[in-house]
């Protein structure tokens, strides 16, 4: 396993210097900055790094670099005899094209063996403009993302030359890298730089000139001598010397804020979900920047000479919401694009593009017949509000209700919905909603069988409250797969036995006065209440029953029972089924739809987090055409009165309709093959089974899972599924808490895996629930960080 770094140590001062085109003179400024360091800063070892270089040798950068500047180490890492662009070179080389991961792993230790000589400077050239591919075909301005290491872009002093580079710079700023420097040649003819001086004033941008080289000499010797003079005038420019000092200065304030930060966020920043008295400024995590799965934080006790930087797995997918990894390009030009058409505009009785195409699609891949609306809000919180006020009118309008009557919502204990007012009202009484002032939860929630792997069998357990009344105490199959064949659990013994004692436990809470409004589900798993496994057979049950007994069980006369799920038939029977697919939905689980997992289809859905790819904030909440006829009436009041200022945001719609196109792609081009069937992992059989992705599957290793579930001294249980894994430990002697949310059972376990593995070269950054851990993969997350990270925690919890 290895992940990209970014580069920053503490007396490395280490720069890329980007071209705005090609022919723009990198190479020149590069001489000309190797030199200058060496001159100004003489007790100082100065390198120069070319990653990678196309044309015959006596034409390559590094000879122009030993020829001028011999006294400067300097080192090329892929060298293409080809004089074209570098994945093309690649190619017609006729060696191994590298992966951008084996390019990156050069460049990070080439630079660490630099830093560990000490104090000095490392300037690093890219090939060609920003967007010039690397071996591999990645445009370099993604390929050395990564790094993050700060920029010096040398623009273009010829006609045409301002755009050029405005468009490189706009071009690193979207992938978050931080332009230290604009240097160009003076031309009198044209005088770029006069303008962009101006233009970059702003932003506190420098813009370096310097002299245009001599002519060339066809004689060498005269070339040589001339060039000499040329770099000899330059490295003892007083502007080279203060473009050095700004640079040094600049990364000495990028240090010190990295250093600072976590103390004074303990002074001003107020965090969510921790009580901060226990919680210390070293146990702040100061992350520098993202890139697909790895944070880059701040590694505080590093030496002199070791990196500050060390990528952290992104183990809770930064609360559940990353998808296609951070600094996603796709998703950021996505925001770009939509933020420079529209900003925002008001939604109210208005559409934009955006917004219609994300409905649409939503509804179309949803698959659901029932859902034929679309409203939108900013996250899964008060989506599930929404959700719930659609709900509630619907099944007091159907029931003839009063506006005063006391209505709740039915759905699972453990069940959370989100941190508002009215969402944490659609919750049991517990930790999160315990002391907070104005709850008061309405409603039921049941008890219900749940699942795990133990010692290597899957089991279905019964709580112990539920074994008399249903008259079994669980089930055990070989392997999750079994679990979820619901249509071959159906008509089974447990199967009656959970309908029997759903209908009578329903009808006692009918009898004694309670009015419900909908039923509440996540399905398949509990979040926040515990990564809680529900057996599929149960919740679909549930679902069924109140379906088809609803209508007589809720209704105080007569009314009509509606065939379940039927096609032809939308409307709702017995209550409105809401699934709060916000931390389930869109191939969290392995589909994009947990629902089909239960083979049912919803009245009302609620998708968030992974529909912007943990990008910007946004929620869409599904409805059917009968919940939203509820709402039709001629009195203006009767309508759903909800929204938000940013309510269809354009730039969280672009990257929703973004997010779901490339998970959607990589469905179907089968990326995610080498988890469906592990047996089949080579890329030519990708698309043989790109379409028949199994009804349950995993990222997570059933070798895994199996060996995690065997250390019975530790672990209660563990489960796998899609991209999660969750693990469920036993409290320690000292656990006052024993299990749930106060528990710290898993505590080590965290703190283990924040430690990294032997090499110290990465970490897992995860949040806890208590006694249970749980990690997850983004949709990206390859099968290498997979296996490196089960390696990790399966060392850490035999230790």
């Amino acid at each position: 396993m290895n992940p990209p770094a970014a580069l920053l140590w503490r007396h490395l001062r280490v720069f890329q210097i980007w071209g705005s085109n090609t022919d723009v003179g990198k190479t020149i400024f590069a001489t000309t900055l190797c030199k200058a360091a060496a001159e100004h800063y003489s007790h100082e070892k100065v390198a120069f790094l070319k990653p990678v270089s196309t044309g015959a040798p006596h034409e390559a950068d590094s000879w122009h670099m030993r020829t001028y500047a011999p006294d400067i180490a300097n080192d090329t890492l892929f060298q293409y005899e080809v004089a074209c662009s570098p994945h093309a070179a690649a190619k017609l080389s006729g060696q191994a094209i590298p992966l951008d991961s084996a390019v990156l792993a050069e460049i990070r230790s080439h630079a660490a063996r630099r830093a560990a000589l000490g104090s000095g400077w490392l300037f690093i050239e890219t090939a060609g403009g920003v967007h010039s591919p690397g071996p591999s075909g990645t445009p370099q301005a993604d390929l050395y993302a990564p790094m993050r290491v700060p920029a010096l872009l040398v623009g273009d002093s010829k006609l045409g030359g301002i755009s050029q580079t405005l468009a490189a710079y706009e071009s690193l700023k979207l992938r978050g890298q931080d332009v230290e420097a604009i240097m160009l040649f003076q031309d009198a003819q044209y005088e770029n730089h006069l303008y962009l001086q101006d233009y970059f004033q702003p932003s506190n941008v420098p813009v370096y000139t310097i002299p245009k080289p001599p002519q060339r000499n066809t004689d060498d010797r005269a070339e040589h001598r001339s060039m000499g003079a040329y770099y000899k005038r330059l490295s003892s420019d007083d502007s080279m010397r203060d473009l050095l000092a700004n640079l040094d200065k600049r990364r000495e304030d990028r240090i010190n804020r990295l250093e600072t930060m976590n103390q004074k966020a303990t002074d001003t920043i107020w965090y969510p979900f921790t009580q901060q008295k226990l919680l210390s400024a070293s146990q702040i995590t100061a992350i520098d920047s993202a890139h697909g799965d790895f944070f880059q934080v701040l590694s505080p006790k590093a030496a002199s000479d070791e990196a500050l930087l060390q990528p952290a797995f992104d183990g809770s997918a930064s609360w559940w919401t990353l998808g296609l990894g951070h600094g996603n390009p796709k998703l950021t030009l996505a925001a770009a694009y939509a933020a420079g058409r529209y900003g925002h505009v008001m939604f109210a009785s208005s559409v934009h593009e955006p917004a219609l195409a994300l409905a649409e699609t939503l509804l179309e891949n949803m698959r659901n017949p029932r859902l034929a609306r679309v409203f939108y809000s900013d996250n899964g919180s008060t989506g599930c509000e929404v959700a719930t006020k659609m709900a509630l009118r619907a099944a007091r309008l159907r029931y003839g209700w009063s506006a005063n009557d006391k209505v709740g919502i039915l759905g699972l204990k453990g069940s959370y919905h989100g941190d508002t007012m009215g969402a944490m009202d659609c919750s049991e009484p517990g930790v999160f909603n315990e002391k907070v002032e104005w709850y008061t939860g309405k409603g039921h929630w049941l008890d219900f069988p749940t699942v795990r792997c133990h010692e290597g069998q899957w089991q279905v357990d019964i709580p112990e409250a539920l074994q008399a009344d249903l008259g079994c105490g669980g089930e055990t199959f070989e392997s999750l797969d079994e679990v979820f064949r619901l249509d071959e659990r159906i008509g089974s013994a447990t199967h009656k036995a959970y309908e029997d004692h759903i209908l009578r436990e329903l009808q006692r809470l009918v009898s004694r006065g309670h009015k419900f409004g909908a039923l509440m589900l996540e399905p398949v798993v509990l979040g926040a209440g515990g990564m809680i496994l529900a057996d599929p057979l149960f919740q679909r049950t549930l679902v069924d029953v109140v379906r088809s007994s609803g209508s007589q069980l809720f209704s105080t006369s007569t009314q009509h029972s509606l065939p379940d799920d039927s096609p032809s038939n939308t409307d709702w029977s017995g209550l409105p089924v809401i699934f709060d697919e916000v931390f389930v939905g869109l191939y969290r689980l392995g589909r994009f739809s947990a629902a089909s997992l239960l083979g049912v289809h919803p009245d009302i859905s609620v998708h968030a987090k992974l529909l912007t790819g943990g990008l910007v904030p946004l929620c869409a909440t599904l409805a059917s055409e009968s919940i939203f006829a509820a709402f039709e009436s001629d009195d203006k009041s009767d309508a759903l009165l909800h929204g938000h200022s940013y309510t269809a945001h354009p730039v969280g719609c672009q990257v929703a309709l973004e997010s779901l196109r490339e998970m959607n792609r990589m469905r179907a081009s089968g990326d995610w093959s080498w988890a469906w069937r592990p047996s089949q992992q080579e890329p030519e059989q990708r698309q043989q089974c790109a379409n028949e992705a199994p009804l349950v599957w995993s990222v997570w290793s059933s070798d895994f899972v199996d060996q995690v579930s065997r250390v019975a001294a530790r672990i209660e249980g563990v489960w796998a599924l899609g991209s999660v894994l969750a693990i469920t430990l036993r409290a320690g002697a000292g656990d006052e808490a024993g299990s749930g949310y106060k528990s710290t059972a898993a505590a080590d376990l965290q703190a283990r895996l924040r430690s990294g593995g032997d090499d110290g070269s990465w970490t897992a950054h995860t949040r806890v629930l208590g006694n249970v851990f749980y990690i997850m993969a983004s949709q990206k997350t390859d099968k290498a960080t997979v296996r490196g990270l089960e390696k990790l925690i399966a060392e850490a919890l035999l230790e």
